[in-house]
């Protein structure tokens, strides 16, 4: 090409007032955990170990020291919570970063496979606090935006039976087997099988997101204990974790935890998820040492939430497309 011909794609995916209001959310966020005490920090972005979760794949690379021929395995983070939970163990007190997460096998209208997260952990909340916190930063976000309805609790049980009529903790999955077949749910028992936590995933985003109310948040609390991720067992009820998603219109923003402070509970979750990985075939990270000393050592009690600013952005500027929202997604990056 010569230095006459115009450079063909270079221009970015949004508009200049998807840029303004990018740059107004991250200043009102700022705001926000300022005025209440909470610390922003930073943790790396490029870590020697990744998480375990069979669901996400995490991108990697290899870093080479001067005069080697054989580099180090390093993984670009799909989320910063484990070290962020390393500082909370060293005593850093309640808080919040604002930084890029990567994702493999993650691209389309709603995921980028480079995005941007708002991840804070509280010391001393437990899960309604942190459904407070949550809410209160919709509503300043939004505000003067979009008027917005009064959220909605509900359990996930209670979501799925009302939506479903199945159980998600008792039915047997023939049931879902079923009802798939009965909603032309095309391929799910081929791609499930007899794995009831892809059963609950595909159910609750194929049939339950799509009928939630537009205009209102959704705080489904109380996840059944198969789809445990970082989260604490409820006491007294064995079959629950402490565990919320928040949606809106539909679209999931948000994943939040009463956090495990268990060191050996975390490191059976750790092989749970190997197991998992391995019978699919999937590569198998090494697990997270420091952050199973970190535990052990005594992490705070504490609860924390990760939310998808692209997603939300979307929500608040009336965007049906994350390109919408990017100044450079892949596609064009």
């Amino acid at each position: 090409m010569s230095r006459s011909e115009p450079c063909v794609g270079w221009q970015p995916a949004c508009g200049h007032e998807a840029l303004r209001a990018r740059a107004s959310a991250l200043k009102q966020i700022r705001d926000f955990f300022d005025e209440r005490g909470v610390m922003e920090v930073e943790t790396p972005l490029l870590c020697q170990a990744s998480g375990t979760d069979p669901y996400l794949q995490p991108f990697t690379t290899t870093l080479l020291k001067p005069g080697q021929t054989k580099g180090e395995r390093l993984y670009l983070q799909t989320s910063p919570e484990f070290a962020m939970k390393r500082l909370l163990a060293s005593g850093s007190g309640s808080i919040y970063q604002i930084c890029k997460a990567f994702r493999n096998e993650e691209s389309g209208r709603h995921h980028n496979p480079e995005f941007t997260l708002l991840e804070w952990y509280r010391i001393g909340f437990g899960i309604d606090e942190l459904i407070e916190e949550i809410e209160a930063l919709l509503v300043a976000l939004f505000y003067g935006k979009r008027n917005l309805a009064p959220a909605k609790r509900i359990t996930y049980r209670q979501l799925f039976r009302e939506m479903t009529g199945a159980d998600p903790i008792h039915a047997d999955l023939q049931e879902f087997h079923e009802y798939a077949k009965r909603h032309n749910i095309v391929e799910a028992s081929v791609i499930c099988g007899d794995n009831r936590n892809l059963w609950l995933d595909l159910l609750f985003s194929h049939i339950i997101q799509p009928q939630l109310d537009r205009g209102r948040a959704y705080f489904v609390v109380d996840y059944p204990a198969c789809l445990p991720s970082l989260a604490r067992k409820k006491p007294g009820d064995e079959t629950i974790v402490e565990r919320v998603e928040v949606f809106l219109d539909g679209l999931e923003l948000g994943n939040g935890y009463h956090e495990l402070a268990d060191a050996a509970e975390q490191e059976n979750r750790f092989d749970d998820d190997l197991t998992v990985r391995q019978k699919a075939g999937l590569p198998l990270p090494q697990k997270d040492q420091r952050l199973l000393d970190a535990l052990a050592h005594g992490l705070p009690d504490c609860s924390g939430v990760a939310i998808g600013l692209d997603r939300l952005l979307m929500l608040m500027t009336g965007s049906d497309d994350i390109a919408q929202v990017l100044a450079f997604p892949v596609s064009i990056s």
